[in-house]
């Protein structure tokens, strides 16, 4: 049996509540929760009450679907379509003005160019006037004063036509099921740097394990959850000496699993009181 964990408390507004000392800080040196938005887990609304405000989108077109309806996939579909789900946050984000989030769309199963076009006008239609240029200023008093609440990533050469959209954010992922070498492979790609031409950017450290088919044969009756939940302590104890900031090994965006089972959003938004000037002295 998986071990009991106490659940993220609510941080539904917890940029809005973080001190003004750090309304300043690009939202790139701060540390953000963030999780994998698909089937068989809390819906998105509990996810941004949770605290998350990264959510890694999977895009896809159901093969033989004659509407021209998208659904988040991970190996499976979801049952709710693309727009409901980003209609959702969009009336959330209304509700919770100080509060932002990075979408970031990817793989676009089965899409065709016409299916992407159609998106994007979907997306800035869903959006409208909280969508976040790629050249804009994502501190937090910048955001608020522009009303801008939407980064969204789009991982496609359509970001090139449309100022609306920012490019391709980097996911570290280990692709293992083991924590400990989940940890080592984090540690090495601290040590090569933050990603992207000019490291200053949003990246993704994840931290989720991951089971593939063999490790599935091998051990038929375990599943992800009990993994996750197992590991958790050497994960925790990890992710609490992170440190967020401008430093080359600094964290950004922190991806995990299992959200509201564990405390993660709670130990990763507490690390920016590690900006704070005064801590410590």
């Amino acid at each position: 049996m998986a071990p009991a964990f106490k659940s993220d408390e609510n941080n539904e507004e917890w940029m809005k509540n973080l001190p003004e000392e750090l309304w300043d800080i690009p939202l790139t040196n701060l540390t953000i929760p963030a999780s994998e938005y698909r089937k068989k887990v809390k819906n998105i609304v509990q996810q941004l009450q949770a605290g998350v405000r990264y959510f890694d989108l999977r895009i896809a077109h159901k093969q033989n679907d004659m509407s021209h309806d998208l659904y988040f996939t991970h190996v499976i579909y979801t049952q709710v379509t693309v727009v409901e789900t980003l209609n959702t946050v969009a009336t959330w984000l209304s509700a919770h003005p100080k509060e932002i989030v990075i979408l970031s769309c990817s793989h676009f199963e089965g899409l065709s160019e016409k299916l992407h076009e159609e998106f994007i006008y979907s997306l800035k239609k869903i959006f409208g006037s909280k969508l976040c240029p790629s050249n804009a200023d994502v501190t937090l008093r910048g955001l608020w004063s522009s009303g801008y609440q939407v980064v969204l990533s789009y991982e496609d050469q359509a970001v090139v036509f449309h100022k609306e959209l920012w490019p391709e954010i980097p996911y570290w992922w280990a692709n293992t099921a083991d924590a400990e070498e989940l940890i080592q492979y984090l540690d090495s790609q601290k040590n090569l740097g933050r990603p992207g031409p000019e490291r200053d950017g949003f990246f993704v450290a994840g931290l989720n394990l991951t089971a593939d088919r063999c490790f599935i044969a091998s051990n038929p009756h375990v599943s992800l959850k009990t993994i996750t939940l197992e590991q958790w302590e050497c994960v925790r104890r990890w992710l609490e000496e992170q440190k967020p900031g401008a430093a080359s090994t600094s964290l950004n965006i922190i991806a995990g699993d299992f959200i509201g089972l564990i405390p993660l959003c709670s130990i990763i938004i507490a690390l920016n009181n590690l900006l704070l000037k005064h801590r410590g002295t």
